[in-house]
């Protein structure tokens, strides 16, 4: 099993063509008309044509970026409270029963 980046570099060695698009399309089980294929391959090769330019960038004092930002599951204090009492949460519903909420049934035998 090819990595990600080794991946990259295979791609990034083809040449793009209806016999790749039509490779992928089936790995994928696809079908494509002709219009499409061709806008298809254009979409590639413009993916392609940027992977090569950001493998340009030099990143080797570049730490792996894991998060978008320093805070990572960042969690309140889960405290219970009582906010509404049975009576008030029941008071303005439709249908009740004094304790429950009724509700139309929808799961038919």
């Amino acid at each position: 099993m090819l990595n990600a980046v080794a991946l990259i570099r295979y791609f990034c060695l083809m040449e793009v063509n209806d016999a790749l698009i039509d490779k992928l399309a089936n790995l994928a089980k696809l079908e494509f008309d002709p219009s499409e294929k061709e806008q298809i391959k254009n979409d590639l090769q413009k993916m392609i044509t940027f992977i090569n330019k950001l493998q340009e960038v030099n990143t080797d004092n570049v730490a792996p970026l894991l998060h978008i930002g320093d805070n990572v599951n960042v969690l309140r204090e889960d405290v219970a409270e009582t906010v509404i009492n049975k009576e008030a949460a029941l008071k303005n519903a439709s249908q009740q029963d004094g304790s429950f909420f009724k509700v139309p049934k929808v799961i038919k035998k």
